[in-house]
C-alpha cells in the first residue's frame, strides 16, 4: 500500500484537477487494470459522458462519485500511479488506462507491474465492492483520532513498535520510511513493546505520529531510489530533505550526534539512533 502522505497529496491534487470535469472518452489498452469487469467496452460505456461530482479516499483508493449513481474506484497498487497530462503528450510505456476529459486533458492510469486497478461500481454497493476495507485500521488523516483513543489502541496491543505501526489493520499507510520517522520523533526504540511504554511515552508517540503525516503532507511526500513517487503532475515529494533517521546510517544523529545505525527487522531496512531512542 502507498503511504497516506502520498496518497492524500494525490487526493488533493485529484479534488482540484479532476472533479467537476465530464468524460469525453475512455480508452483501456488491456484488461490489466480492469478484472472486474468483462471487457474494455462495458468499463468505458460506464463512463461515457458523466461527470466526477466529489471524491473521497477509503484507505488506498480513491472514490470519485458519478453522476450516474455510480462510482468509480481507483487503486494504484504498489508500483503505479494517476498522471494527470494535455490530451496531445505521447503516452508514457505502460499506460493501461486514459480518461480524456471535454476540458482539461487527460487522467492516466501507468502501472509497470500490472497491480493497479481501476473500476466502476454503483455507489449503493461499495462496501460490497471493497471488502478489505473492513480490515483496514486507523486512518489518521481521513479520522483523526484523539490521544486517549490512540493510547487504547496501543496498550491493547502487545507487538513491537515497529510491527505496530506497520500493520495497516492497526494504522493505515505509514511504511518504512514514516515508521521510522515516527519512532525516531518520539525517541522510542523500534523493539520496545506496546505494553511497556509509560503514559509519557504514548504521547509522545501519538504527537509523533500525527506531526509526521502533517510533515510528510505538507512537503507532498516522500521520493527515494527505493520509493520512486512522484505526484499527478510527476513532480517528485519533497519530505525527503526533512528525513532524521531513515537512509541516514553512519551519519551523525542530528538531536544528540550519536550514529544512526541500520538493522533489518521482518526482512527490511530500519534506521535508528541506539543512543537517544530508548
Amino acid at each position: 500500500m502507498p503511504d497516506l502522505p502520498e496518497l492524500e497529496t494525490i487526493r488533493k491534487q485529484l479534488d482540484k484537477e479532476v472533479v467537476g470535469r465530464r468524460v469525453k472518452s475512455v480508452d483501456a489498452t488491456s484488461m490489466a487494470a480492469l478484472a472486474r469487469h468483462t471487457n474494455k467496452k462495458q468499463f468505458a460505456e460506464l463512463l461515457d459522458g458523466v461527470k466526477f461530482k466529489s471524491l473521497s479516499r477509503k484507505g488506498p483508493y480513491y472514490v470519485f462519485n458519478l453522476d450516474s449513481d455510480n462510482v468509480l474506484v481507483v487503486s494504484v497498487g504498489d508500483t503505479g500511479k494517476l498522471s494527470r497530462v494535455p490530451s496531445k503528450e505521447e503516452r508514457e510505456t505502460h499506460t493501461h488506462i486514459t480518461i480524456t476529459f471535454t476540458q482539461g486533458g487527460d487522467l492516466r492510469l501507468i502501472d509497470p507491474k500490472k497491480k493497479a486497478q481501476m473500476f466502476v461500481a454503483p455507489a449503493s454497493e461499495l462496501g460490497e465492492a471493497l471488502p478489505a476495507l473492513a480490515d483496514l485500521g486507523l486512518d489518521a488523516v481521513d479520522a483523526p483520532v484523539s490521544w486517549t483513543d490512540f493510547a487504547r489502541m496501543v496498550v491493547n496491543q502487545q507487538l513491537k513498535l515497529k510491527a505496530f505501526l506497520s500493520d495497516d489493520s492497526i494504522i493505515v499507510g505509514l511504511g518504512p520510511v514514516y515508521s521510522d520517522e515516527v519512532l525516531y520523533q518520539s525517541w522510542l526504540r523500534y523493539d520496545r513493546t506496546t505494553d511497556s511504554l509509560s503514559t509519557q511515552e504514548i504521547r509522545r508517540l501519538y504527537r509523533s505520529l500525527v506531526e509526521t503525516l502533517h510533515d510528510g503532507i505538507k512537503y507532498q511526500g516522500t521520493t527515494l531510489p527505493e520509493v520512486p513517487y512522484q505526484d499527478l503532475h510527476g513532480n517528485p515529494g519533497g519530505f525527503q530533505e526533512y528525513l532524521e533517521a531513515f537512509g541516514r546510517d553512519g551519519e551523525a544523529c542530528r538531536r544528540c550526534r550519536g550514529t544512526i545505525t541500520k538493522t533489518k527487522f521482518a526482512g527490511r531496512n530500519l534506521y535508528f539512533c541506539p543512543d537517544c531512542q530508548v
